[in-house]
C-alpha cells in the first residue's frame, strides 16, 4: 500500500505537459498485439501502473515490449505472443479482455484474466462474452480466467450492443480487425479514445467506415502492418491540471491540451466564470482567470462524450467546493460513483451530500486537513488535490490508485514546485 503525506498550501507555478491518454494508450498496446510487424507507440505514458500490468501479462505470454522512459515510447514485437498457462492471472485492470484478440490470432485460444479496475457501479463483462460469441468463439468461465476458443480465428459477424459501451466497442474493433470479411457494429460508443484506436487500426491496413456516432463497418485483414503511431493526449489529465490551477492560487500552464476532445467540459469551466487563456495547445490558469474574483456556482450532468464524462466528475465536485454558492453535479452514466465523496467530505465537513446519481455541493466552506483513503482512480486524485489545497499535514492512503491513471505524477508536481512524500506501508 502506498501512502502520500502532503503538506498543504504549496503554491504551484510552471508548466505541466499532459501525457498520452491512459484510455487510449492501454487500448493501442492491446491492438498492437494483432499486428504482424513491430509497432512503435510514441507519447506513451510509460509509468502508468495499468500499462505496467498489461505489459507484464504480454511478456509472460512471449510478447516483447521495449520501453524508453526518456522518449516515452513503447516498441511492441508481438510475433511470439502466444497463449500460455501462466502462474498468476490476477491483473487489477479493467481492460484485460482486450488481450484476447492477439492470442486468438496466433493460437486460436486465449486465457485472459477477469476484468478488474475501479468499483464505480455495474461494470460486468457480459458484453465482451457477447462480442466473442458473435464472432464465432466459444467462451468458458474458468475459476482464474476467461477461456476463449475458436476454430481458425474469429469470424465475421454482426454485433448489436443493447447499450452503448466503450469497452465493448474497443473489443469488437480489435477482434474484427483480424477478420478479412465485413463485421458490423451497431450502438457503438465512439469516444475520442475510440477514434484514436480506429485511426491506429486503419494504419495497420484495416478498412473502417463510421456512420454517425454509433455505426461501424469494419473489414480486417489476415496481415496487419506495424509502424509508428502517436497516442493522443489525455483529456481527463488535462481537466485535472486545469481545475487544480484554478483552485491553487498559483499559475499553471497546461501543455498539449486536446481541445477537440473536450469542448463541452471547457465550456462549463467558462460558464463558472473562469476566463482562462489558451492558444492551440496550451491553457494558462491562475487567480487572474476569475472574472468576478469568484468561481460561480453551477449545475452539470455527467454522461457520454461529447459531454462531461464520469471520469471528470470528481474534479468538477472540487470546483464546486470553492464556488460562491450551491452547485449540483448529476451522473447518469455511473450514478453509483459516490464512494470517494465520504473521503473527500473529511476535507470539507458539511459541504457535500449525495444520493444515487446526484451530488449537492455547498461552496466556500473552510477546508481542513484529513487522513483519507483512496476508493478509485479519479477519486484518489481528487483527494490528493484537496490535501494540497488545504494548509497543514494530510494523508492519502492507497494512492497507487491515482498512479494507475497519472503518468509521472510526483515528477510533474515537483516541476511545479510542489512536493508530496510517497511511502510504502
Amino acid at each position: 500500500m502506498l501512502t502520500a503525506n502532503i503538506e498543504g498550501g504549496q503554491i504551484p507555478e510552471g508548466n505541466v505537459v499532459v501525457s498520452g491518454a491512459k484510455n487510449a494508450a492501454t487500448r493501442l498496446l492491446a491492438a498492437a498485439l494483432i499486428s504482424d510487424e513491430t509497432v512503435n507507440l510514441t507519447n506513451f505514458p510509460t509509468e502508468l501502473v495499468d500499462a505496467r500490468h498489461k505489459i507484464k501479462f504480454i511478456e509472460n505470454c512471449g510478447g516483447e515490449v521495449r520501453i524508453d522512459k526518456t522518449l516515452e515510447t513503447l516498441e511492441v514485437d508481438p510475433s511470439n505472443y502466444l497463449n500460455s498457462d501462466i502462474d498468476n492471472y490476477d491483473c487489477p485492470i479493467r481492460t484485460t479482455y482486450l488481450l484476447a484478440a492477439g492470442l486468438i490470432k496466433r493460437s486460436n485460444i486465449a486465457k485472459v484474466p477477469y476484468p478488474g479496475g475501479c468499483k464505480i457501479g455495474s461494470r460486468g463483462y457480459d458484453l465482451h462474452i457477447m462480442v466473442w460469441e458473435k464472432l464465432g468463439a466459444k467462451v468458458i468461465q474458468r475459476n482464474e480466467y476467461l477461456e476463449i476458443k475458436t476454430e481458425g480465428g474469429f469470424k465475421a459477424g454482426e454485433i448489436n450492443f443493447p447499450i452503448s459501451t466503450i469497452g465493448g466497442t474497443e473489443n469488437a474493433l480489435i477482434c474484427a480487425a483480424t477478420v478479412p470479411e465485413e463485421t458490423i457494429i451497431r450502438n457503438a460508443y465512439i469516444s475520442p479514445e475510440v477514434e484514436c484506436l480506429i485511426e491506429f487500426l486503419k494504419s495497420q491496413g484495416v478498412r473502417i467506415k463510421v456512420v454517425g456516432n454509433s455505426f461501424i463497418s469494419i473489414i480486417g485483414s489476415k496481415y496487419l502492418r506495424g509502424g509508428v503511431f502517436r497516442v493522443m493526449p489525455d483529456r481527463i489529465e488535462a481537466i485535472t491540471w486545469i481545475i487544480y490551477g484554478i483552485l491553487s492560487k498559483g499559475k499553471i500552464t497546461v501543455v498539449d491540451v486536446p481541445f477537440d476532445a473536450m469542448k463541452i467540459p471547457l465550456i462549463h469551466i467558462e460558464e463558472a466564470g473562469i476566463d482562462y487563456y489558451n492558444n492551440r495547445k496550451r491553457v494558462i490558469v491562475s487567480q487572474e482567470c476569475l472574472t468576478n474574483e469568484e468561481i460561480q456556482p453551477f449545475e452539470l450532468s455527467c454522461g457520454t462524450h461529447p459531454g462531461i464524462i464520469s471520469d471528470m466528475q470528481p474534479f468538477y465536485v472540487l470546483l464546486g467546493l470553492y464556488a460562491d454558492g450551491i452547485s449540483r453535479v448529476f451522473d447518469y452514466r455511473y450514478p453509483e460513483r459516490l464512494s470517494y465523496l465520504e473521503e473527500l467530505s473529511k476535507f470539507y465537513p458539511g459541504a457535500l451530500s449525495w444520493k444515487s446519481g446526484a451530488i449537492k455541493i455547498i461552496g466556500k466552506r473552510k477546508g481542513v486537513t484529513a487522513d483519507t483513503r483512496s476508493t478509485d482512480l479519479r477519486g484518489s486524485m481528487a483527494l490528493l488535490i484537496a490535501a494540497l489545497l488545504n494548509e497543514g499535514n494530510s494523508k492519502v492512503t492507497e494512492v497507487e490508485m491515482a498512479l494507475r491513471g497519472y503518468n509521472k505524477l510526483q515528477e510533474k508536481l515537483s516541476n511545479l514546485g510542489v512536493e508530496i512524500d510517497l511511502k510504502k506501508e
